[in-house]
């Protein structure tokens, strides 16, 4: 297990930890020599680092999404954590416990699921029932949906935050549908389970989060079409109205053309599982922003890529140590501690 995680590193002190290598690249300094640039990452949170000196001898040693581990020193700079490394080794699978390095849902995964399952029991229209029931039954489904993210990077991008994202949107569908009548209630909590569904095999999560190969060159989109027409197609007495709906809810739900929406959401369900989805997406991206930006000091997290913005999030409860800002490609003073960085 982890001494310590990134979210507890201390600045302006000599660190001895393993991280996973989430991006590594070569650089060159002003001078033409080469430098190690790294967002190193926990559980907990990402961090950026740099290694200045022998990365000739070092570089060889490791790939995006290894373990190493390092020796380094701590320091701010531009509001943000940077470690120099000094000393690194490449750190053996057995060496490690994947729990400490990816990022999980803190929500009981199982409770979750039998929550989908009482969802899908309690439909009124039998034949949707039967059918979603024949997928989340399905060994396979189960046990990827327990565990996949929702996606690489944008919204619930943690083990089993596409379980948690599924079931959180099938909450606010039961909210929503109080306030509007004459709904297919079903019908859209269909679509709130299999929007996203195919990010199951989407998506790849054994490591590092990416795309598998069919995730790259389908999409999620036609992926859980496939998944839900292989199903339709054991039931001939299935309305096939109603397969053409739940099609629309899954190529509507992004919403927009320039989303990556085949087409635009042309019925109620599919407008409201658009912006049902669109909200839980957001809330939970800035909430997780808020509470994992490696901003050191400020009312405000860094500029986000991903949600285009900043995001309030008040003063901090505790104030950021110190720290003189040393030069973007500067070394920093030497650490005269001599400890290993073998653990």
């Amino acid at each position: 297990m982890k001494e310590k995680y990134v979210n507890d590193l201390p600045a302006n002190a000599v660190i001895t930890e393993t991280f996973l290598v989430r991006s590594k690249e070569l650089r060159a300094k002003k001078s033409g020599e080469p430098y190690l640039s790294l967002v190193l990452s926990d559980k907990t949170g990402e961090l950026d680092a740099k290694m200045w000196d022998n990365v000739e001898e070092f570089a060889p040693l490791f790939d995006k999404e290894d373990f190493i581990r390092v020796k380094g020193l701590l320091q701010i700079y531009r509001n943000r954590r940077q470690l120099t490394i000094h000393k690194l080794r490449r750190v053996e699978e057995q060496e490690i416990d994947f729990a400490d390095f990816f990022p999980a849902t803190e929500k009981d995964v199982d409770l979750m699921y039998q929550e989908l399952l009482e969802v899908v029991a309690g439909f009124e229209n039998a034949p949707l029932r039967r059918v979603m029931e024949e997928l989340l039954f399905d060994e396979e489904v189960m046990r990827r949906l327990k565990r996949a993210p929702a996606a690489k990077s944008m919204h619930h991008a943690f083990l089993g935050g596409l379980l948690e994202h599924i079931v959180s949107l099938c909450r606010l569908v039961r909210l929503v549908t109080q306030n509007y009548a004459n709904l297919q209630v079903d019908l859209l909590m269909t679509g709130a389970i299999l929007h996203d569904i195919g990010k199951i095999y989407e998506l790849s999560y054994e490591r590092g989060f990416g795309y598998t190969t069919e995730g790259q060159l389908l999409g999620h989109m036609i992926l859980e079409l496939e998944m839900i027409n292989a199903i339709i197609a054991r039931h001939p007495d299935f309305p096939p109205e109603l397969k053409t709906q739940i099609a629309h809810l899954i190529i509507s739900h992004h919403g927009e053309y320039a989303f990556g929406s085949p087409k635009l959401p042309m019925t109620v369900e599919a407008l409201l599982l658009h912006k049902l989805d669109d909200l839980d997406s957001k809330v939970q991206a800035m909430q997780w922003l808020i509470a994992h930006d490696s901003a050191v000091k400020g009312d405000w997290t860094g500029f986000s890529p991903i949600l285009q913005r900043p995001i309030y999030r008040g003063p901090k409860k505790t104030a950021a140590p110190a720290s003189a800002e040393p030069a973007a490609e500067a070394q920093p003073e030497a650490v005269t501690e001599e400890s290993s960085v073998k653990p």
